[in-house]
């Protein structure tokens, strides 16, 4: 019997009517629901005992969700606890943990709380430059113009935004993934040169590419496109003036040493790297670029346009093609963001992994 509860993932306890523990398998033990104290043995969790109680007395089942706070630092335990009344005064308890659940509940809580704030401040500013410019239609044709140049700016932004996030949300499992295909790199590279060329040249930043050409990925053209384009458009918004942007591509060596770089299902990968003149990131914010909403520079991220979520639809990208996407930054020298792909295809493509982060309707 001892063996067979171990083998379960839920923890299983039954307390006697005083409160001891008669049994409880590894789980339980794990999650923290029975305790070593010294000098009195194994005891229950406060929190158990509490409502083991409640139900001795009711006699009624009950089931809450728990927040246990661990023995070691770190986010409090989730447990779905189950506890039934038995004979002779008795209680069983089952627990679940749900810390996954939990902690997806947060992420979509704040995904969606940074979402309302990212609109609130366009959907703000439109609704009063609309009012400033009716008021200036007639006395200041001036002004009117300004307050029309900056509807067109603030709903430029809006759209994007609106845009980014049905592009992450597709990104993020809405949509499958098509078959991978093979995606020709010196297109990939000439797509993003042709689409990045008018913002380059507001700045007058160059946009040039260099390294090997002829390589090939495994995917899908449009996203990686995508992923390319956003690296430099972000390059260009945080670097100065007459700077340049470079796109590199290479082959990076297999991953077990023993292979030919040319041969087998782990031929190495691709390579594509986005190299700028910018303003670079600071230690800090490296670990922090990819997650949405987020920006190092906040004032200067909303002078540019940028919604914050051009980085993270970048990973994901990465994410489901197999590959990943890593940084390089040295504060006012500039930074080299890598985008690396399998050059061949592998399960890692074929397999988009289900997301966690922006889920569907609970």
């Amino acid at each position: 019997m001892t063996e067979i509860l171990d083998a379960l993932l839920v923890g299983v306890v039954v307390l006697d009517d005083a409160d001891r523990p008669v049994l409880a398998n590894a789980a339980a033990r794990e999650m923290g629901l029975i305790r070593q104290r010294q000098g009195v043995g194994e005891e229950a969790h406060t929190i158990v005992r509490t409502l083991a109680g409640q139900v001795r007395r009711s006699g009624v089942t009950r089931v809450v969700e728990l927040d246990l706070p661990r023995l070691t630092p770190g986010d409090p335990l989730g447990v779905n606890v189950r506890a039934v009344a038995l004979d002779g005064g008795r209680v069983a308890i089952e627990a679940a943990d749900v810390t996954e659940a939990h902690r997806v509940a947060r992420v979509r809580r704040d995904f969606v709380a940074n979402v309302s704030h990212e609109l609130k401040t366009p959907v703000g500013a439109l609704q009063l430059l609309a009012e400033a410019l009716l008021d200036a239609t007639d006395k200041d044709p001036a002004a009117a113009i300004r307050f029309a140049e900056r509807i067109k700016h603030e709903s430029a932004r809006l759209g994007r935004l609106v845009s980014e996030l049905l592009e992450l949300s597709r990104l993020q499992g809405a949509e499958p993934l098509p078959e991978p295909e093979p995606v020709d790199v010196d297109k990939i590279v000439a797509e993003v040169l042709d689409r990045t060329k008018t913002p380059g040249s507001a700045k007058r930043i160059e946009v040039a590419s260099r390294g090997v050409r002829g390589l090939t990925v495994y995917g899908s053209e449009n996203q990686l496109v995508t992923a390319v384009v956003n690296l430099v458009e972000n390059a260009i918004a945080y670097s100065p003036e007459s700077t340049t942007v470079t796109i590199t591509t290479g082959r990076s060596a297999a991953p077990d040493a023993g292979r030919s770089a040319d041969t087998g299902p782990d031929a190495g990968h691709v390579e594509i790297a986005v190299v700028d003149q910018g303003i670079g990131i600071e230690p800090r914010d490296l670990d922090r670029i990819f997650e949405r909403f987020y920006r190092a520079d906040r004032a200067r991220s909303r002078a540019t346009g940028g919604t914050g979520l051009g980085l993270a639809i970048v990973k994901h990208i990465a994410t489901n093609h197999g590959g990943q996407v890593d940084v390089v930054s040295t504060v006012g020298v500039g930074s080299t963001f890598t985008l690396r792909l399998p050059a061949r295809p592998t399960e890692a493509a074929l397999a988009i992994p289900p997301s966690v982060e922006i889920g569907g309707t609970p």
